[in-house]
């Protein structure tokens, strides 16, 4: 009997790659700087059994439809909103994710963005690494304090409560909003006041996005959401690009309306708006909120383990359409 055939779409920790070399024959896009298209996805799942994908390849009904064999569609992300997870369920075909264990290093992230951003500290790297060193108390670079300022978080789950936690190292006042109020003894262990998203908006030093992408929360923070913010704040994003207008951003940093941004997601990944790339007073970085390399490795075992329970015939633990199994 053939062994199974595996497609990785990029690569992942070795670890992984040597468990599924066991059991199959693995190949994949070795370029980690190279996203594929859909259709170089479609012609890859032609001749393999089982897709290992990440978070920023686009699975839609064309690649599913390239192989009539296809086993099994396996994702490294916890929400599959880049998957055709319907035409996979037409098919009988199992599509895994792995399970919320990215909010450490996402808030993390968060953190060193909002303090980033704050403090100019892109600007200033950029400035010492073109031969400009300005005066030790030279006005060039003043940023805003962080310590005692306000955060408010938007949506606070998960990741928002870990930033919350980090933040009271800072001795900031933390507000945050979401439908779903916290249980008062949570508020209080972490010093959290819940507000209107209006209050919120007006009261914040620093705003800070972790609502999850759906329907609801698309363009979340949009023009007349940002013209409520105070001219001094500063806008984070970790969560998903589409939760913030994008071209209503960029009006409010050209127009002096918020005083900067720090941006980990994008509405068009991989595209970034080309205005965001030429402004000083935001901090880029490529959708990095779970680069870290224990943590990686972790994800991509959690994956292991899900295509190694399909190829022995058992539902996988991490399945985002069970209804498949009846």
């Amino acid at each position: 009997m053939s062994r199974p055939r595996i497609f990785i779409t990029q690569p992942v920790a070795a670890r992984a790659i040597e468990r599924l070399q066991r059991v199959a024959d693995v190949d994949g896009n070795l370029d980690p700087l190279r996203i594929l298209e859909p259709a170089q996805l479609a012609e890859a799942v032609r001749t393999r059994d089982i897709l290992f994908c990440l978070v920023q390849d686009t699975v839609d009904a064309r690649v599913i439809a390239a192989n009539p064999a296809l086993r099994m569609i396996a994702t490294m992300t916890i929400t599959p909103q880049q998957i055709d997870v319907a035409a996979a369920t037409a098919r009988r075909i199992p599509v895994t994710t792995i399970p919320p264990m990215v909010t450490e290093a996402t808030a993390d992230l968060a953190m060193a963005l909002l303090l980033a951003v704050a403090r100019r500290v892109s600007e200033a790297d950029r400035l010492v690494r073109d031969g400009v060193f300005p005066g030790a108390q030279s006005r060039r670079l003043e940023g805003h304090g962080v310590a005692g300022g306000t955060l408010g978080l938007l949506g606070c789950g998960r990741v928002g409560q870990a930033v919350a936690r980090r933040a009271r190292g800072f001795g900031m006042r933390l507000l945050y909003t979401d439908p779903r109020r916290l249980d008062s003894s949570v508020e209080a262990a972490l010093g959290l006041g819940w507000v209107s998203l209006h209050e919120l908006l007006a009261e914040a030093d620093f705003v800070s996005v972790h609502v999850p992408l759906v329907p609801a929360t698309r363009h979340l923070v949009s023009a007349r959401e940002l013209a409520r913010m105070k001219p001094t704040a500063y806008l984070v994003n970790t969560s998903r690009g589409p939760v913030v207008d994008e071209a209503a951003l960029v009006a409010a940093l050209r127009e002096g309306r918020i005083a900067g941004a720090a941006l980990d997601v994008f509405e068009h990944e991989p595209r970034v708006a080309p205005a965001l790339l030429a402004m000083p007073n935001v901090v880029l970085t490529p959708h990095i909120g779970s680069a870290e390399v224990e943590l990686r490795a972790r994800m991509a075992d959690v994956v292991v383990d899900n295509i190694l329970a399909v190829l022995d015939g058992r539902r996988p633990p991490n399945c985002a359409n069970p209804e498949i199994y009846g």
